[in-house]
């Protein structure tokens, strides 16, 4: 009976490249190891074809799921970031329950908005990102450096953008360099071309409901609410935004369907909320608005 040798271990078959620290960033070891792995552009898609002459070739009649209407409020202390769960594709809703509040490390968050599955991928390589960094260089990024990684990231997904496949993050993260941690949270937007913009009015908005968001927080913002008072102002932006905003998703009452939510303090780092907060929360803004509809 012919013998069937048995396989190496795991880390003696491995090339030596995977076994050295080169280089600090997941991006660039996988750009010169594994670029088919990387999302967008990076990962080799080759020329950027109009996205609706693909969709024609291969027989779709809809454009992929994008993800919608995220928030972001600073409050004493921390910041918060929060999303509605709607995913649509055209004029249908693709997802109810989607999530797109993502925890990244353990005082920063992201929130996506455009196409979801690139928009996923960005977010998971961007969290391996700041992983590989601390266990590379034994400390935690940055908060500037984790907003230039996440800016270098949506600048490689550009070719793919411009052919209608575009992402647009949020970024939320609190500073522990900062001199007063009351202050400490911040927020960092982005263009499309990987354009960094940090929010200073202390709220943002991104998605396509995010004019009546922001409009919504314009007259609820208090720099100096608690993290209560916080959530229950994004709650009720997300729930305007919904109002005037097909693509948002409103409140789900019957299948129980709330906002995500990630607040991120000093003192408990980044922390999501459960399903039963955010229902307690949007109970309550769902009870007052149907005594108050134009709230």
């Amino acid at each position: 009976m012919e013998h069937t040798p048995s396989r190496a271990t795991p880390g003696a078959s491995l090339p030596a490249a995977y076994l050295t620290a080169e280089t600090s960033s997941f991006t660039d070891f996988l750009r010169v190891q594994a670029p088919h792995l990387l999302p967008g552009s990076l990962g080799g898609l080759g020329s950027a074809e109009p996205v609706q002459a693909r969709r024609q070739t291969a027989g779709l009649s809809t454009p992929p799921p994008h993800g919608t209407t995220i928030v972001a409020v600073t409050f004493d202390g921390g910041v918060l970031i929060a999303g509605d769960r709607r995913a649509t594709s055209g004029n249908l809703i693709s997802q109810r329950d989607m999530e797109k509040v993502f925890v990244t490390d353990d005082y920063s968050a992201v929130g996506i908005a455009g196409t979801a599955g690139i928009a996923v991928e960005l977010v998971r390589l961007f969290t391996l990102e700041l992983s590989h960094y601390e266990k590379i260089e034994g400390v935690t990024l940055s908060l500037n450096g984790k907003t230039n990684k996440l800016a270098a990231l949506v600048r490689g997904n550009l070719d793919v953008a411009m052919a209608g496949l575009a992402v647009l993050p949020l970024f939320v993260g609190f500073d522990l360099s900062a001199g007063d941690p009351a202050k400490a949270g911040r927020i960092v937007s982005y263009d499309v071309v990987g354009g960094r913009y940090e929010e200073r009015a202390g709220f943002h908005s991104v998605g396509s409901g995010s004019l009546f968001a922001r409009s919504s927080l314009k007259k609820l913002y208090d720099p100096g609410s608690n993290a209560e008072a916080a959530i229950r102002h994004a709650v009720e932006a997300l729930y305007d935004a919904a109002d005037d905003d097909s693509a948002t998703g409103g409140p789900d009452l019957a299948r129980k369907i709330y906002p995500s939510i990630i607040t991120i303090t000093g003192a408990e780092g980044t922390v999501h909320l459960s399903d039963d907060e955010a229902a307690a929360v949007t109970e309550a803004v769902v009870t007052e608005r149907s005594a108050q509809p134009r709230g």
